[in-house]
């Protein structure tokens, strides 16, 4: 960590001191909550957040997260019913206009893997445009011509493929929506980009849905010769087999840090201000040998002006922001998410520091 952003957790652990300091004058036992509520993809992490924070306040402030998707989290904190929401899509312009003076901060870095459940040796092969078109209903058996090219070391079933997707408004399924639309045409023109979509009419009864990444990971575990879209944390904890995918470079890569940090490393300096729209911002299908094709920033949202909460609250909404984007990034790692690059760190605390109240 740079000089500077070593700086600023000094500031920030001082900070904290007069905010529990000025908890605790308010009387024994009296405790803060933040609550949250949004997306399934980044809940892992918030969930550890949450629980080291409670110890660093030595219970003097706790963060109550909801799991409930993104879609969830936007409407919500548009109605500011929750201190904060948590979406792995940026605001659609419409949503962003209808929630003045909403902040987009990046919290984490994470992949979408490509989730099955076959019976079978080795590990599965995947192309973007083979993905589209199982999605499309165009390919409907594994040991379609096109997944054996793929796969020649592989004996694929001759079975139905049974495809799995997000009954809720999702952000995971913004991104996977976002990669089909960057790699396959069709797939943009027919159905496009979006947290929710529709199967189409050829996919049938072998179309199955569930809410969340938690029910997605479930479903796949549950039926043989599934395939799904899931959180790589998901896919690890539950010891859930995903595909190696092929990359824009033309090389089949595995997701973990390394490589989803490849995909996020153009980005970077290139991101707009906290308080602009962040629609179109994307790290899927990126430049780069080692890149991991389907990743992407996760988000806090919050309001500019918090003059609507009580000021002790809103002061310790805005400190645990600032320990999430810094100190908080340790524990990324160790749940799969890629850290924020220090360039990111820096804008998000520029944000931070235009929240009034």
């Amino acid at each position: 960590m740079k000089k500077g952003m070593k700086m600023t957790s000094i500031a920030i652990l001082i900070s904290l001191a007069l905010l529990f300091a000025g908890c605790a004058g308010g009387g024994e036992g009296e405790r803060i909550t933040i609550t949250g509520a949004g997306a399934t993809f980044p809940y892992p992490l918030i969930a550890k957040w949450a629980d080291e924070y409670d110890k660093i306040t030595g219970g003097k402030v706790s963060i109550n997260y909801q799991s409930i998707g993104s879609g969830g989290g936007i409407r919500q904190i548009t109605a500011k019913t929750v201190d904060f929401g948590a979406s792995d899509a940026p605001m659609k312009p419409e949503e962003f206009e209808k929630a003045k003076g909403i902040l987009h901060i990046p919290e984490t870095i994470g992949a979408v893997v490509i989730a099955y459940n076959l019976p079978i040796e080795g590990r599965l092969k995947l192309s973007g445009e083979v993905l589209a078109d199982i999605y499309l209903g165009k390919i409907t058996r594994w040991n379609d011509r096109r997944i054996a090219e793929l796969n020649p070391d592989i004996e694929l079933p001759d079975k139905e493929i049974i495809v799995v997707k997000r009954a809720d408004g999702s952000g995971t399924t913004f991104i996977f929506t976002d990669y089909l639309s960057s790699v396959s045409k069709e797939w943009e023109e027919k159905v496009g980009r979006g947290k929710v979509f529709s199967f189409p009419e050829a996919i049938g009864n072998r179309g199955v849905q569930a809410k969340g990444n938690e029910g997605v990971t479930a479903v796949i575990k549950q039926n043989p010769y599934s395939i799904g879209y899931i959180e790589l944390a998901y896919a690890i904890q539950n010891d859930v087999s995903f595909a190696l995918l092929k990359n824009k470079a033309g090389n089949f890569v595995d997701a973990n840090v390394g490589t989803v940090a490849a995909a996020a490393a153009s980005a970077a300096g290139k991101l707009p201000r906290g308080d602009e729209s962040w629609y179109g911002v994307s790290i899927v299908n990126a430049d780069g040998e080692n890149a991991y094709p389907i990743a992407s920033f996760s988000y806090i949202l919050v309001y500019k002006d918090l003059d609507y909460m009580p000021e002790q609250k809103a002061k310790a909404l805005v400190e645990f922001l600032k320990w999430m984007v810094t100190d908080g990034q340790k524990y990324a790692e160790a749940l799969h998410y890629v850290p924020l690059p220090e360039e990111v760190m820096e804008r998000n605390l520029e944000t931070i520091s235009m929240i009034k109240w």
